[in-house]
């Protein structure tokens, strides 16, 4: 039973990984390429959308890490799941704390109705986003060394 859970909590945080490296590193830079309004409308419905998932997906993700932590502790690796539980704390605080303020303000903007400085308000977006992708790769990182 213990495999199990190792298995589908780093399949779980491995394809969260995947989403957030995607939109850092493609998504966004499509959105920002494209004419006129269009990315800034994209963005916002990225927002929304990923906005509703990720909170569960992040947390369901630190809950299975926590679990896993508890069922193996005696086993080789627990130290590194642990850490990795650390490291997916704190991708939800950066989360709620940087994050989700700017996205929740994001979302509800059109061309019509965006601040002045809207642009700038991305940018921050995705720098804390930089900062959050690599903290949840090492934690996939992390968990994958211990199945190993």
């Amino acid at each position: 039973m213990l495999n199990a859970l190792e298995i589908v909590t780093t399949v779980i945080v491995g394809v969260m990984v995947g989403v957030e490296f995607c939109v850092a590193f493609v998504v966004n830079r499509i959105l920002n390429a494209l004419p006129e309004d269009s990315g800034q409308l994209g963005r916002a419905h990225g927002g929304r959308m990923l906005g509703a998932l990720m909170p569960f997906w992040y947390i369901g993700s630190l809950a299975l890490a926590s679990v896993w932590a508890v069922a193996g502790r005696d086993r080789p690796g627990a130290g590194l799941v642990v850490t990795a539980g650390a490291l997916l704390i704190l991708s939800v605080v950066m989360s709620v704390l940087l994050l989700v303020p700017i996205n929740n303000r994001s979302k509800t903007w059109t061309p019509e109705n965006r601040p002045e400085d809207w642009k700038e308000q991305m940018a921050a977006w995705d720098r804390w986003h930089y900062v959050r992708v690599a903290v949840i790769v090492a934690a996939f990182a992390l968990l994958v060394t211990a199945l190993a």
